[in-house]
């Protein structure tokens, strides 16, 4: 018999497994040095310091319906904005702390303006939440892993009441929860070393978020992070195992199972360039070829891809960003049904590309170019028709006299006046949709 926290889990998920793409946004203080995300901790960065940036914070091209429509023309089903990362600044009106933007020159409820956008266009919307906060006085400082004042010997002696701290951090995400309507997704971030599960009380917190919106699906990392998966692997997952798993910045060699081979949800977190929130001087950007091709790895392993990017600080998105996401949604446009609601396939991967599946619709993503036909494994006999999926145009079965001896697979060309199979129609990823004879 199914565990009920799985049972539980799969029928929360199943949006999310359908809808297979989703737009993460990293954005904060962090936009105006322009070094990262992570500038504070990297930099040992004092909050005197840091503090000046909260001063100049005034986003005045800050348009989510700009970013919601980019997400939607990308062909993005869900968005997740970080409503506070690790620096402690809140995007939002919370009532328990003064370092938030309706305190900045701007004086604006961001993730309020933000979920409108999306939810405007009918993309899901989450918000990612930090369980940690350098800004806070009780949030350990001296000798935790990462906080700015780690190594500093003027906080070796400062004393910290972590209950304060916990109580803190669960009046604010109970507050997003109660306040900000509807939210289909949490992403909580993260746990690390000793800082992991109940020194969360995350069974308190979890009780408490499944309270105000028991639909709402939630990452793993209350447990693990981007290396530790956690207990969601098991078959005897905890109640804050989450709904999905992790990877960070790469996607798992086969995709990601319990102990007892069955697929669980997961999702591959990945940046544009290499930094999640805005580097003025990273340009390392991802091809729209390769997100495509990331996309479609992460579908045949049965898996999500979010896909990052980092507003500038007036609020813009970079336009290199723009111009790669206009392109992905191009290709999605013709193809997207070879990526909602579809995962693994029953054949093998393929030498020349991918497979994936919805039902008994076959999509080969062919990304090499073949000197001879495209060769589908194992499928002699399986095959009813063939169409390219971007404009249905009839892709034949071919049986040329070379394949005579491999009478064990299916074979076609893209053109039957040809006997090779380059250049591809799309070089990038070129979609066949092939609907399989029923089988009884």
């Amino acid at each position: 018999m199914e565990n009920k926290i799985v049972q539980a889990r799969t029928k929360r998920t199943k949006w999310y497994q359908e809808a297979r793409f989703g737009m993460f946004i990293h954005w904060g203080l962090y936009a105006i040095p322009a070094r990262g995300e992570w500038v504070r901790s990297n930099e040992r960065m004092p909050k005197e310091e840091y503090d000046k940036f909260f001063d100049e914070f005034d986003p005045q091209d800050y348009n989510p319906k700009e970013w919601a429509r980019l997400a939607k023309k990308a062909g993005m089903k869900y968005a997740v904005l970080t409503a506070k990362h690790h620096d402690g600044f809140c995007l939002y009106d919370s009532k328990y702390t003064d370092f938030k933007s309706t305190n900045t020159a701007c004086k604006r409820d961001l993730v309020a303006e933000f979920l409108e956008a999306f939810r405007a266009e009918d993309i899901k919307v989450g918000l990612y939440f930090s369980i940690i906060d350098w800004r806070h006085p009780d949030f350990p400082h001296y000798n935790d892993q990462f906080h700015p004042m780690r190594d500093n010997e003027a906080f070796k002696d400062m004393k910290h009441d972590f209950d304060n701290y916990l109580e803190y951090m669960h009046n604010q995400v109970h507050e997003l929860l109660t306040n900000y309507g509807h939210l289909d997704l949490m992403w909580f971030d993260f746990s690390y070393g000793p800082m992991n599960c109940e020194k969360w009380k995350a069974s308190k917190l979890i009780e408490m978020v499944r309270s105000i919106q028991p639909h709402i699906i939630i990452d793993n990392r209350l447990e693990g992070s981007a290396e530790n998966a956690g207990s969601i692997r098991t078959l005897n997952p905890t109640p804050y195992s989450g709904d999905f798993a992790s990877p960070e910045q790469m996607i798992p060699p086969k995709g990601i199972c319990d102990e007892g081979g069955d697929p669980i949800p997961w999702e591959a977190c990945i940046t544009l360039n290499n930094h999640w929130g805005y580097h003025a001087h990273d340009k390392h950007y991802k091809s729209a070829k390769m997100v495509i091709r990331t996309l479609v790895e992460c579908v045949s392993k049965n898996g999500n891809l979010i896909l990052n990017v980092g507003p500038d600080a007036t609020g813009r998105i970079p336009l290199e960003s723009v111009q790669i996401l206009e392109e992905v949604g191009e290709w999605m446009h013709e193809n997207g049904d070879s990526i909602y609601s579809c995962g693994l396939s029953d054949f093998d991967k393929p030498e020349w590309g991918r497979f994936t599946q919805k039902g008994n619709k076959l999509y080969a993503h062919v990304m090499e170019e073949q000197v001879g036909a495209i060769c589908l494994p194992d499928m002699a006999g399986k095959v009813e028709k063939m169409r390219l999926l971007k404009d249905k145009t009839e892709v034949i079965e071919t049986f040329f006299w070379n394949l005579k001896e491999y009478t064990e697979n299916a074979f076609f060309f893209f053109d039957n006046h040809a006997s090779d199979c380059y250049p591809l129609p799309d070089e990038r990823d070129t979609v066949v949709e092939i609907t399989l004879k029923e089988t009884h």
